[in-house]
């Protein structure tokens, strides 16, 4: 995919300075470094008829820098051998995707569907013994949390906990009406990191992002293109490659849903534009964009 000189001239000196935010984001990699150094992802969710949903996960989480990532499929074989377009993501069904113990980061809920087995795979997850590696919900597995306290209570212990619903989601955490939510966004994000002491990305025009802490972000990159079927599943994947990296957790967080939004800018502006803007773009213009912003920083 080929991006304009007009956007490189007129908006990277610009997308330079909002970048310088998130350091360790935009940190040149370490020329010793090889694939155990940038982590691997585990993306969980797919059932039948949704594989696309981790299919677009675990390829944002290739493309932004991840060593290794393996996409798990709520299905009890596998729906395919080989992803044809990216063969380097590896393939498990979910349950046996949770038996390994090399994993540094979970991102849980893109396309899981809210059936028994799902709800099965979020509770052996939050009540795992091993529970040092982050762990993001997002989409079913948000819902699921809703649906059920003992979950919920097991969410709250987690360790590092992201959660990235959209404000029906968050609605329903909530035990409110969507319109509420937007009513005050602010103190819907910060009133469910409080619940969960989580991170939390509730997204929208203006995406807020709480921390445990109660400290707040509001990111101004992105436009109308977004609103595509499967571009959370692509911010899941970012974010998640970004937390699977080391990175920490508040500046993967916030950097991931910078990238997200200024990878669509970038797409708007290099003769692509808002309206049919696809999510499989995205991943590799936040490529693109990350790399430049490092070059041209050194």
């Amino acid at each position: 995919m080929m991006f304009s000189s007009h956007y490189t001239s007129h908006r990277l000196d610009t997308q330079i300075q909002a970048a310088a935010q998130f350091g360790q984001v935009f940190a040149p990699r370490d020329p010793q470094s090889h694939k155990g150094t940038h982590g691997t992802l585990a993306v969980i969710g797919g059932a039948a008829g949704m594989s696309g949903a981790v299919i677009l996960a675990a390829t944002a989480a290739i493309y932004n820098g991840c060593g290794k990532v393996w996409a798990g499929f709520n299905q009890p074989a596998l729906p395919l051998p080989v992803i044809p377009e990216r063969p380097e993501i590896m393939l498990s069904t979910a349950a046996a995707l949770q038996l390994r113990n090399d994993i540094t980061a979970w991102a849980i809920g893109c396309g899981m569907g809210l059936c028994h087995e799902a709800l099965a795979l979020l509770y052996t997850q939050l009540t795992s013994a091993n529970r040092e590696s982050p762990v993001l919900l997002d989409a079913d597995a948000v819902t699921l949390l809703s649906r059920h306290a003992d979950l919920a209570a097991s969410a709250r212990d987690y360790p590092t906990l992201v959660l990235t619903p959209h404000p029906a989601e968050a609605a329903r955490l909530l035990g409110v009406s969507t319109a509420e939510v937007q009513a005050d966004r602010t103190a819907a994000v910060t009133q469910i990191s409080s619940m969960f002491h989580a991170y939390t990305v509730l997204k929208g025009h203006h995406t807020l992002v709480c921390s445990p802490d109660g400290s707040l972000y509001t990111n101004l990159s992105g436009n109308a293109g977004l609103a595509t079927a499967g571009s959370g599943d692509v911010l899941s994947g970012i974010i998640g490659s970004l937390l699977a990296q080391g990175i920490d957790t508040e500046q993967a967080v916030r950097g991931g849903v910078w990238l997200h939004g200024a990878a669509a800018d970038v797409l708007k502006d290099s003769a692509i534009g808002e309206i049919g803007m696809l999510s499989g773009e995205i991943a590799p213009a936040a490529r693109w964009l990350r790399n430049h912003i490092i070059e041209a920083q050194r």
